[in-house]
């Protein structure tokens, strides 16, 4: 066991472990070392200003589960954009769950709006599951608001997969893309340009959200295929 396992063990929480285990499908359950999220957290703003981070950075791939969302929690932090770019392209191939994608945020990305979108391009044509996927969620969590474009919608739409993570991930998009560019986004639901499932998928997780209002929920509730 290295120096920073055994650290984290210290950390561990056993029945957290077992509960992340049941939430994460393909992930042998003795790779859950059981630390809590935002101990997690604090613990990675700690590990980045020792030594030997870049080290761990670095080796790939990890062990455990705990290990890989600390890799994505400190690659979050970084805050040259080339470097955060280089770092995520050689962790994404190492991804293997929703958790570990979902939880990788760089906060630089907020700043090389330009730049980034050709990056996004690239990584939601991926045919690795989770690279695709953190490709379509960078584009949900940037270009929804003030930089959207109407041609954007077509980089989600344009992933075509059978995996379930890609599938509610593009649901999830558009069901936000929905809520913040309606007028944009309400004729890929109209004229049926996302696969049944993700269709009917998109409708379900729209309706759920405060943010459609009554009036836009009943007229996607006309729009389910059946």
């Amino acid at each position: 066991m290295t120096p920073l396992q055994e650290r984290m063990f210290a950390l561990r929480d056993k029945e957290y472990a077992e509960f992340q285990s049941k939430l994460t499908p393909g992930v042998p359950t003795e790779n859950f070392i059981g630390v809590r999220v935002p101990i997690l957290r604090q613990f990675a703003k700690e590990f980045a200003k020792e030594a030997e981070v870049n080290a761990f950075l670095r080796h790939l791939p990890h062990k455990y589960y705990d290990e890989n969302m600390l890799h994505g929690l400190l690659i979050s932090q970084i805050k040259d954009y080339e470097e955060c770019i280089r770092l995520t392209d050689r962790f994404l191939p190492y991804l293997d769950n929703w958790a570990v994608c979902d939880i990788m945020s760089p906060k630089v990305f907020a700043k090389h709006k330009e730049a980034l979108i050709e990056k996004v391009k690239t990584w939601s044509s991926s045919q690795h599951t989770f690279t695709c996927r953190f490709g379509i969620e960078t584009l949900m969590s940037h270009y929804l608001d003030k930089d959207f474009k109407s041609e954007y919608l077509r980089i989600p739409a344009s992933a075509i997969s059978g995996e379930y993570y890609v599938k509610m991930m593009v649901a999830w998009f558009f069901a936000t893309a929905l809520a913040k560019q309606w007028d944009a986004t309400i004729p890929y639901i109209e004229n049926k340009k996302l696969a049944p499932w993700t269709h009917n998928k998109t409708i379900q997780k729209a309706i759920e959200s405060y943010r459609i209002t009554p009036e836009q929920k009943a007229y996607l509730r006309s729009l389910k295929i059946k």
